[in-house]
Parts: C-alpha cells; sequence; structure tokens
C-alpha cells in the first residue's frame, strides 16, 4: 500500500505509516534495522530496487532521502510504502527542499525505528568524513561507494584518512569472492615466498586497489597494479611466486580460469556480484570490519604500489566485459 503526502512533516510521515501498518496488519516486530539512504536526484531508483531485495533477508524501515532545490522554499514531500513491493520493509522516501534538501539527523530522528541499528548508505557520492555528517554520527554502519568517484586512489586515500570503526565501502564488499577464493588456494598449497602480485582492472575501479594492497599487505609483496582505460573491471590476479605463479582469470561476468603449480588449469565460479547482493552482505554484519580498516589506514600506505596504465591492452572479441565498478 502506497500513499503519498506533500508539504508534510515527520510527525504526519510517522502517523502515516501507524495508518497504513494497522490497515494491511504489518507491524515493526520484525524490522531488525533502520537502513537510511542519502541518494541523489534522478539517480535513486537502482538503489531503491536494491535496498529493497536486501530487505527480503533483513526486514528493517528503509529511509531514502532525495536532495532537490537548496535555494527553493523549504518542502519536505513524502510517499509511503508499506507491503506490497516493499517486501519485509517499510520505504519511506523524503524529497527535500530548502532547509529540508540537507539530509540532517534532526530531520529524520522521528522515523527511526525504536532500539534497533541505524545503517547509513551513500549510494552515489562519497563525504570526505562520513563519520563526521549529521547522519553518519548516529548510525552504526556506514557505507560508502568509492567506485562512483572519479579517482578511486584519491577517494580511498581520503577515507582513509577520515576512517573510523563502522565505516565500509562497497568497492570491498565486492572483493569478497576473490579474497575467498585466493585465501582458499594458498591455503591448500605448500607455502612459497610470493615475489611480486600483480591485479588487472580499470582504472576507475578502486576494488583494483584494495585487492592489490591487502594482498601486498598480507604476503608482504611488491604490488603492480596494471590498470587500463577499457570498461573492463577487476578481471585478473597473479602471484608470483618461487614455487611458479598462481592465477586467477576472469575475462568474463561468472567463470574464471584458475592455474597453479602442481595442478590442471580449472574452472571457478566467480560471478559479478549485484548491488543487492553486496549491500545484503553490508548488513549482515553491524560491527567493525577491522580487515577493512587495516587495508585502508594501513596497506594503502606501505609505498610498495606501483601503478601501470596500459592503453594498448586487447580486450578477446565478443567477451561481455563488466563495468568499472564490478568486480
Amino acid at each position: 500500500m502506497i500513499s503519498i503526502l506533500e508539504n508534510t512533516d515527520t510527525i504526519k510521515i510517522e502517523k502515516e505509516i501507524s495508518r497504513l501498518r494497522d490497515e494491511t496488519g504489518n507491524t515493526i516486530s520484525g524490522r531488525v534495522l533502520t537502513l537510511v539512504m542519502l541518494a541523489e536526484s534522478g539517480h535513486s531508483r537502482l538503489a531503491m530496487e536494491a535496498a529493497q531485495a536486501a530487505s527480503h533477508e533483513h526486514p528493517c524501515r528503509i529511509i531514502i532521502h532525495i536532495a532537490k532545490d537548496r535555494d527553493a522554499e523549504n518542502r519536505l514531500d513524502a510517499q509511503i510504502e508499506v507491503g506490497g513491493e516493499a517486501g519485509a520493509s517499510e520505504l519511506i522516501v523524503l524529497r527535500g527542499w530548502g532547509r529540508a534538501a540537507e539530509p540532517t539527523e534532526s530531520l529524520i530522528s522521528g522515523l527511526l525505528l525504536p532500539d534497533s541499528p541505524i545503517v547509513a548508505w551513500w549510494p552515489h557520492s562519497v563525504p570526505e568524513a562520513p563519520a563526521e555528517t549529521s547522519i553518519g554520527r548516529i548510525a552504526q554502519r556506514r557505507i560508502t561507494d568509492s567506485a562512483r568517484a572519479y579517482d578511486p586512489m584519491t577517494v580511498l586515500s581520503q577515507l582513509s584518512k577520515t576512517y573510523q570503526d563502522g565505516d565500509t565501502d562497497l568497492a570491498w564488499i565486492r572483493l569478497t569472492l576473490w579474497r575467498i577464493q585466493l585465501a582458499a588456494i594458498l591455503d591448500q598449497i605448500p607455502y612459497s615466498p610470493t615475489q611480486k602480485v600483480t591485479v588487472s582492472g580499470s582504472s576507475k575501479s578502486p576494488s583494483v586497489v584494495l585487492l592489490g594492497a591487502w594482498l601486498g599487505y598480507k604476503l608482504e609483496a611488491e604490488v603492480h597494479l596494471s590498470t587500463t582505460n577499457l570498461e573492463r573491471g577487476l578481471y585478473r590476479v597473479e602471484l608470483e611466486r618461487e614455487d611458479g605463479k598462481i592465477v586467477i582469470d576472469r575475462p568474463d561476468w561468472n567463470i574464471a580460469k584458475l592455474s597453479y603449480p602442481g595442478a590442471p588449469d580449472q574452472q571457478i565460479a566467480l560471478p559479478v556480484r549485484t548491488l543487492a547482493e553486496c549491500l545484503a552482505e553490508e548488513l549482515r554484519r553491524l560491527d567493525p570490519d577491522e580487515v577493512y580498516g587495516e587495508v585502508l589506514t594501513k596497506a594503502l600506505h606501505s609505498g610498495n604500489i606501483v601503478v601501470d596504465l596500459n592503453n594498448n591492452e586487447d580486450v578477446t572479441e565478443g567477451v561481455n566485459c563488466t563495468e568499472v565498478f564490478d568486480a
């Protein structure tokens, strides 16, 4: 059931939510958190759909704030959805003009679920200091997406300076399957020192930078980021060891080839994950991501990362390449 309120306030919105909940028979007892999404006008649809999909695994109240004209007269419109396509969530879309165009604690505090965690998500922009924003200060978890920035190295460097426990980034979560595969292989085969790590992918992909930094830091090896301006995302990792090379090469969306010393080449499942899958993983744990914090604040500044821009790299004809923010 959907209700639209124009030129309203949070008290009227909360009353309307209660009315809709009574009519549909929904309760808030199963809601486990409040997800506050700080979206940009004209770009919120995909993020909204991802949040609704993730809510099937994590029933929650979703508050989406969309900033309109900050110079206009003060006004707040709301769209409320309970049940139906909202799935296991309650969806509140706030569109603000004037002072209401600024997402602040005072604007949304009356809509937060009582005694439940708050997760803040910036799906489009990356604030310089997420934990110091008005919403970030009250959130237990703060999710950014550095893949939306033009220069991943610059934005990651800025995030490392302002990092606080509870900060995380979807570019890191997109690496989960890669990290699992690499850790499994290194545990499976006999130890041999790693001399060089090469991670290949788009020059616009922060996931390439984060994976290289993590591997170099953990393996105590020099890291080369073989980047290209082509829209390929992350597609290859190579570990040069004394006993040979470990290579994971994924030219397409789902299947990668794994090669390592003493074993025949094999195919492994390594699918590109959807935005909803990445967001759902983030919502499974609300404690600090200590590994991400270590990579961001220590590994990125280890001084052993070399960036090689390869403009002449060929792409196999007919290969369905990933988008630059995919991993």
